[in-house]
């Protein structure tokens, strides 16, 4: 049985520990409001270039001059897979979930028969991926030294991306990342980020002929390396979100959890104590009757 100076210790060591935890969780509260409104404010823009695109590749669907990035490489052999994590911890099972969706889909591809390759975004999911896929794991982008996640970042992600594409690396790239629900739900999402996928015209189109200047290829030629970007973007702006959500309710979740295992030993040295005491004022009522 622990003592009761060992109990005071525990007592005072899980309260510094619910502190950090408060903190921690207070921090993430404040964040994550932010990070939130940045997501949000992100995805109009996508789905109304997503439309813009359905338009101009309905146009070109199949043609040989098409550009390469609408047509593909032809093959289906080498996959991509880009696998944007977080680049710190105590954000609970949101990148743990992640890796398991990216090792899911890439042990699908390799049962296959598919050659599979690992572009990481982010720390966090380095070190698992490389424990299962030792020999898989390509490049990674460092986003731990940036304060604040922006277009930049995204911008040179779809660069490496556009390059190694261009210089015949892989025939197709996979986005894996996470989007914001809320607090309590981040789910990751699989998505085919290269060659881009030709979007179904929106229903509200009404059948309206549209004319582009200079041509459907020569914007396609501008509009798809910026979708590429832009779904980048988006997922890095949902990665900063589910990373605070994530974080607040972990932290929320281990503040509870020091607050309960306060009690307990508090009991316990509380009871630890009274027995000491009533053990001193049985030995001097003992001693008193024997004098």
């Amino acid at each position: 049985m622990a003592s009761l100076k060992e109990l005071k210790g525990r007592i005072n060591s899980v309260k510094s520990t619910q502190k950090i935890t408060k903190a921690k969780q207070m921090v993430a509260a404040a964040k994550l409001r932010k990070a939130q409104a940045a997501a949000e404010a992100a995805r109009p823009y996508a789905e109304r270039l997503a439309g813009v695109m359905a338009s101009l590749a309905g146009k070109v669907a199949g043609q040989d001059n098409a550009p390469l990035l609408l047509r593909g490489t032809g093959g289906d052999k080498r996959h991509l897979l880009v696998v944007v994590n977080t680049d710190k911890g105590l954000c609970g099972g949101l990148n743990s979930n992640l890796v398991r969706a990216a090792s899911a889909k890439a042990r699908e591809l390799v049962a296959a028969g598919k050659e599979v390759e690992f572009y990481l975004v982010g720390r966090k999911g380095r070190a698992p991926l490389k424990r299962n896929f030792p020999t898989l794991i390509g490049q990674h982008f460092d986003t731990s030294t940036v304060r604040n996640i922006g277009f930049a970042e995204a911008d040179a992600i779809a660069a490496e991306l556009l390059e190694m594409f261009e210089a015949g690396k892989f025939d197709v790239a996979h986005l894996v990342s996470p989007v914001f629900v809320s607090a309590l739900a981040q789910d990751p999402t699989i998505v085919q980020l290269i060659p881009v996928p030709a979007p179904a015209a929106s229903a509200d189109a009404g059948g309206a002929v549209v004319e582009y200047e200079p041509g459907e290829e020569e914007i396609l030629e501008e509009l798809l390396p910026r979708y590429v970007k832009t779904q980048l973007f988006g997922a890095l702006l949902e990665r900063e979100a589910s990373e605070q959500g994530a974080s607040m309710t972990a932290m929320d979740n281990a503040t509870r959890n020091a607050g309960d295992l306060i009690n307990k030993l508090t009991i316990q040295y509380n009871r630890s104590r009274q027995a000491a005491i009533t053990t001193e004022l049985v030995e001097i009522i003992a001693g008193a009757e024997a004098l």
